[in-house]
């Protein structure tokens, strides 16, 4: 009797980590999955704890590292570069602050335009128009 190969076959995985097929590929594509070995089918076998490692990506990513940090991150990742998860993880707490920052700046903005009655980006009539004194042309676009 034969035993079925030990891994988890593409479909399998995507269902126990909660992400599509796709998403599996493009990560091998990234280098953030190592290349799976293959049953004597050709079907792509995954070690079981590849469902940790995706896990672990996906909590990454939510908190606002992109993919190439994430791989950075990685042990083994041919893309892994010296400083390791605190010195990335202070350096993005400190962009949060930047854009929590730039936000509430443009929330305040926006309260001043709202309590102002504001009626036009260009031609506002409002005796108090905050925008034309508003420091937002000098905040960095959000997200970025």
């Amino acid at each position: 009797m034969t035993h079925p190969p030990a891994g988890l076959r593409t479909g399998e995985l995507a269902g126990r980590a909660g992400v599509n097929i796709q998403t599996l590929r493009y990560y091998e594509r990234r280098g953030l999955l190592a290349e799976p070995r293959r049953s004597p089918g050709g079907h792509r076998l995954y070690p079981p704890d590849t469902v940790a490692l995706l896990a672990a990506i996906k909590a990454a990513q939510r908190l606002g590292f992109t993919l190439d940090e994430v791989a950075a991150l990685l042990p083994g990742s041919r893309r892994r570069r010296s400083g390791g998860l605190q010195d990335r993880a202070a350096g993005k707490l400190a962009e949060i602050d930047r854009r929590i920052a730039d936000l509430t700046q443009v929330r305040e903005t926006l309260a001043r335009v709202i309590a102002a009655e504001c009626d036009s980006l260009t031609d506002c009539a409002c005796p108090d128009c905050p925008l034309p004194e508003s420091d937002l042309l000098r905040i960095s676009p959000v997200g970025r």
